[in-house]
């Protein structure tokens, strides 16, 4: 009797710990579809980052490119009347950063017909990874006009841009 109690004692203790481990399975495979995912994110961007190391002369000519890239974009929608920036900024801007232009920075900047703005500064802030961030500054007679701008290397385009306010040396608004 004694024999029996224990055997069904222990039969219950071990259905137990078997049932709770069973109620795991979902949670381990979860689990193991994330760490699959976070390797191979890892993994890609330890590969980035061995092509980015061995080849520094690369990357240099690929922020070179995009530097001109930028620098075409911002002397394109400074020089441009604002009704035509969906068809010359197309390839070179997101359609988002088309629409701020057109809606939210243009009107706030004089682009007139008769000025020509110059772009005298281009500086690149962070020149690794695939997006890079640069401050541009658009200068002409009556005023200058600063945006910090990030431009991804992968889809080739400009991807955000932001008016920044000018204080000292650039400061010539009329």
């Amino acid at each position: 009797m004694k024999n029996s109690r224990l055997i069904i004692f222990a039969s219950l203790v071990l259905a137990c710990i078997l049932i709770t481990q069973l109620n795991q399975i979902p949670n381990l495979n979860k689990q193991l579809v994330q760490a699959k995912a976070d390797l191979k994110q890892t993994k890609l961007s330890h590969k980035k980052s061995e092509t980015i190391l061995s080849s520094p002369q690369s990357q240099q000519d690929h922020v070179s490119d995009s530097t001109k890239i930028v620098t075409a974009f911002v002397k394109n929608f400074s020089n441009q009347p604002t009704s035509s920036y969906s068809d010359i900024l197309k390839g070179l801007a997101s359609q988002k950063v088309i629409n701020e232009l057109t809606q939210t920075f243009a009107p706030s900047v004089t682009f007139s017909e008769k000025a020509h703005y110059d772009v005298p500064i281009v500086a690149i802030k962070k020149a690794w990874g695939s997006d890079l961030n640069y401050l541009v500054v658009a200068k002409n007679d009556a005023q200058s006009v600063a945006y910090k701008i990030t431009y991804d290397t992968e889809e080739k385009q400009v991807t955000d841009m932001s008016r920044l306010t000018l204080k000292g040396a650039f400061d010539n608004e009329k």
